[in-house]
């Protein structure tokens, strides 16, 4: 055998293997994707809004069931392809329905938001979920011709986990509800070139990072969301709910002319110790002082947003201005690191009319940091919260107090 037929040979044993190689790759490819979408129970929320949306338009208004069971089903292989191609455009038909306005049967829909992203890689924040939407549940109830909205603003491997525990969570649920998705890259793009100017003051990191844009939603959430949509709650993740969360919405209804957002009071010295240049050259501030006299700062725990009253606002609208973020951030010497929390709390002193002050126990917060850390002294003074707790917050991984 000549040298080139030896190695026409040996290529041609090459080729051979490498094409069994292919058809092994493809055959356990293949069987990935037969798992994971027909043996890991992966149900689609898209198709069911979407169905549930198709059924309220053949109803007549007039005669609409409200007693129809809208939870979340499994559905069939088909139904969840088909909703895994649903337009976005069509899910977010959704925003069009706010507390005050009918959508198909009179329905009223109260809306609430939460952050729900890197939940995938964390076993901690998936727990903390457990606790804030069971407790959620076990409590809620809503009137006839009401219906929940659960707004989730979430990366693609978080919201892919958090369909299959919604499916578990809300098995037991007797309210109305539906979900809708929010990809949070799509939010970031909206929000970065309104946020951008105020991350270098409130940003953990040294500059305006794109990627912090979205720790400033709330701020701005008047600006990316549709008109139609006029009050919507943000909650964090780490939450316990001790009563029916319908309660919460009725505080819009006592909000002051001029207030936009409800949010309670920060109860540790957080701000006595952000605002301590400020307060060392005016000794006599209520800066960072205890209430009841004082101006304690907000925790972004719990936050009621009036967006209608946020769009409608100059003021408000004036402050989000990078020159006049900046103008405060140097008149109380401010630099923090908590996004939101420290936008509302720096506005908050200048402007307190834009605020309606939640009582401390719709987000009794549980975190003691700040005790063991210099102000033990003091601590007491800002921890304090008299009255029933509708909600515990159990921030910085405090534990929450079982029922």
């Amino acid at each position: 055998m000549g040298f080139l037929g030896l190695v026409a040979r040996i290529m041609g044993r090459i080729s051979t293997f490498r094409s069994y190689q292919c058809v092994l790759l493809l055959a356990a490819t293949l069987a990935v994707i037969a798992f994971y979408y027909f043996g890991s129970e992966r149900h689609s929320f898209s198709s069911t809004t979407k169905r549930i949306r198709q059924t309220q338009a053949n109803t007549n208004r007039n005669d609409a069931d409200l007693t129809v069971d809208t939870r979340i089903s499994r559905l069939p292989a088909s139904e969840e392809q088909r909703g895994e191609e649903l337009d976005v455009g069509e899910e977010r038909e959704a925003f069009r329905a706010n507390k005050g306005s009918p959508r198909a049967g009179g329905q009223h829909y109260y809306h609430a938001l939460m952050m729900f992203t890197k939940v995938d890689r964390s076993r901690s924040l998936q727990e903390k979920f457990k606790v804030a939407m069971l407790s959620m549940v076990k409590h809620a109830r809503f009137l006839e011709g009401e219906a929940l909205l659960l707004h989730f603003v979430s990366d693609q491997a978080s919201q892919e986990l958090g369909q299959r525990m919604l499916q578990e969570f809300l098995r037991e649920a007797t309210f109305k509800y539906e979900i809708v998705f929010h990809d949070v890259v799509e939010l970031t793009q909206k929000l970065f070139p309104i946020v951008e100017a105020m991350q270098k003051h409130f940003s953990a990191g040294s500059g305006a990072y794109y990627s912090d844009s979205i720790f400033f939603l709330s701020v701005a959430m008047h600006h990316i969301m549709p008109e139609s949509l006029t009050q919507i709650v943000q909650l964090d993740l780490d939450l316990k709910y001790k009563t029916n969360i319908r309660d919460l919405f009725q505080e819009f209804d006592n909000f002051p002319p001029g207030a936009v957002i409800g949010i309670a009071r920060e109860m540790q010295p957080v701000y006595r110790h952000t605002f301590w240049q400020y307060r060392k050259e005016n000794p006599k501030t209520r800066v960072g002082e205890p209430p009841p006299e004082g101006l304690p700062g907000f925790n972004s725990g719990v936050m009621l947003l009036d967006l209608s009253a946020m769009r409608a606002s100059a003021l408000y609208n004036q402050l989000l201005k990078p020159s006049n973020v900046a103008k405060l951030a140097d008149q109380y010497c401010f630099r923090g690191h908590l996004g939101d929390q420290d936008f509302f709390t720096m506005i908050g002193m200048e402007h307190p009319e834009l605020f309606y002050p939640l009582a401390c126990g719709w987000n009794r917060q549980l975190c003691t940091w700040w005790r063991d850390h210099g102000y033990g002294d003091v601590f007491q003074l800002y921890y304090g919260c008299d009255g029933p707790v509708y909600i515990y917050h159990g921030n910085c991984n405090s534990p929450i107090p079982d029922d």
